[in-house]
């Protein structure tokens, strides 16, 4: 009995093993005679996954993309996370890929995401399921962003956060802005506050899963990727019981944040509120910090942008009355404070690529994307490329005051029908600290510390800063 099942684990491990060689080296073979782009596959199996996952400066196209760019054209065959894979780097295809989701293209994350995020999160969603949250998603932003309550608690956080600072000469700013963005986050969503022992308790899952996001993916018990999953978990098993208790409560005392709305949404099965709750905590989270990271990095080595920026946010107080909250027509006298961000987005490249596949045979120029290839548009190509933007290796804010924000050269959020939905409230976010932060704080590295692409942005050492409080 016992041989039996060896055999059968020997074949069934034979049989997986054959069917990662032959996805491996099959396409090698087929639509030959075809405009299929050049290439390499590289090892088997791994293909060129490593090198292209190489970690390198955000700001820069890395080893990998300027050899292949170099050797096969802005357009190449390669082979990676498992698949047949075109990379693109040309402005033109990728916004050709961006919009014709669902029609030619549609969303192809690896499989081990779906594990941890779940099969109905809109972030790896297609079809219909997309359609439905996505839909949700941009009533609740168009809702929510305007809204006093939600710039009110935007504002009170940062300077919050800031008042901590006062005794302080260093801080490591990637762990202040994840606060803030944190902290934001679950009182819009979930009507917590920083100081419940509930939100401490779902910030301690929500780091775990963060961690799993980018961990190797081995559902082993004590692995980070199997860590992730449980707490996934967990912290959908608090989202349904905030549910229940909100439900039995009925008409009193509602909380005027995104899960209130939600409950009111009659397209979303249970699961898929659970998990748009997810979806918007995740979003929330990790984009908006790394953001605001970044403008504070890079502002650090621009003084002429910083100068600038605390003259506009300095004329903004000075119409207002003491101690007056900030207001939805203030964000948009925030003109410099766009650009700004703007810039950080297009130079730090806080998102790299997508991943998609083709759902058939797909022409493009003289290309032929063959059905069922992965294919990813690199947004980073296309920020940093001189020809599209003048002079792009600089941090250069000013470029804004007359290029559009809203063009296909420029996709920090991706683009087409699974562009980013909460983008404009993470902008909010990261201008309403920048008001604070500028007009009471100067700053300068602690460390040499830069973006690096994994290819998730991450600043290695946390990006520590020596502080110097302003004169008033």
């Amino acid at each position: 009995m016992a041989g039996e099942l060896w055999v059968g684990v020997l074949v069934g491990i034979t049989s997986g093993l054959l069917g990662l060689i032959m996805n491996h080296f099959l396409p090698m073979f087929l639509k030959l005679g075809h405009n299929v782009p050049k290439g390499s596959f590289g090892w088997p199996l791994l293909g060129e996954t490593l090198g292209f996952l190489k970690p390198h400066p955000s700001n820069t196209l890395g080893a990998f993309l300027q050899d292949h760019c170099s050797r096969y054209g802005n357009v190449f065959k390669s082979h990676l996370f498992l698949s047949p894979t075109v990379v693109s780097c040309d402005q033109e295809l990728n916004y050709f890929i961006l919009q014709n989701e669902g029609k030619l293209f549609q969303c192809s994350y690896p499989k081990p995401i779906h594990g941890i995020l779940g099969n109905v999160s809109m972030l790896v969603a297609v079809g219909d399921t997309h359609k439905r949250l996505r839909n949700v998603a941009i009533s609740l932003v168009s809702i929510t962003k305007s809204k006093p309550e939600f710039l009110n608690d935007i504002e009170r956080t940062a300077i919050q956060i800031l008042s901590s600072w006062k005794d302080k000469q260093q801080v490591v700013f990637c762990e202040e802005a994840r606060k803030f963005s944190f902290n934001v986050i679950v009182k819009q969503v979930l009507g917590l506050t920083s100081e419940e022992p509930e939100t401490r308790e779902i910030l301690e899952d929500f780091l775990t899963f963060m961690r799993g996001l980018v961990s190797i993916p081995l559902y082993i018990p004590g692995t980070p990727y199997a860590r992730a999953v449980q707490a996934r978990s967990r912290i959908s098993s608090r989202v349904k019981a905030i549910i229940e208790e909100r439900r039995s409560r009925n008409s009193r005392s509602l909380r005027n944040d995104f899960l209130e709305i939600l409950l009111s949404v009659d397209t979303l099965s249970e699961d898929e509120k659970v998990s748009f709750v997810l979806d918007s905590l995740l979003g929330g989270y990790e984009t908006t910090s790394l953001l605001m990271a970044m403008v504070v990095h890079l502002l650090g080595q621009s003084p002429t942008a910083l100068e600038q920026l605390k003259l506009e946010h300095e004329q903004i107080t000075s119409l207002k009355e003491k101690d007056e909250c900030l207001n939805w027509e203030d964000y948009k006298t925030m003109e410099f404070t766009q650009n700004v961000i703007s810039e950080a987005l297009r130079y730090g490249n806080i998102v790299k690529f997508v991943h998609r596949k083709a759902l058939k045979d797909v022409k493009f120029r003289d290309y032929l994307i063959p059905s069922g290839w992965k294919v990813l548009p690199v947004f980073t190509a296309v920020h940093l490329d001189s020809s599209v933007h003048a002079n792009a290796l600089q941090f250069h804010p000013w470029r804004w005051e007359t290029q559009d924000q809203t063009s296909k050269r420029f996709t920090p959020f991706g683009g087409g029908s699974r562009c980013c939905p909460g983008s404009e409230l993470a902008k909010i976010e990261v201008a309403f600290f920048l008001h604070h932060l500028v007009q009471n704080f100067r700053w300068t590295a602690g460390d040499a510390d830069q973006p690096m692409a994994y290819p998730y942005v991450e600043f290695g050492k946390g990006l520590l800063i020596n502080l110097d409080r302003c004169s008033t």
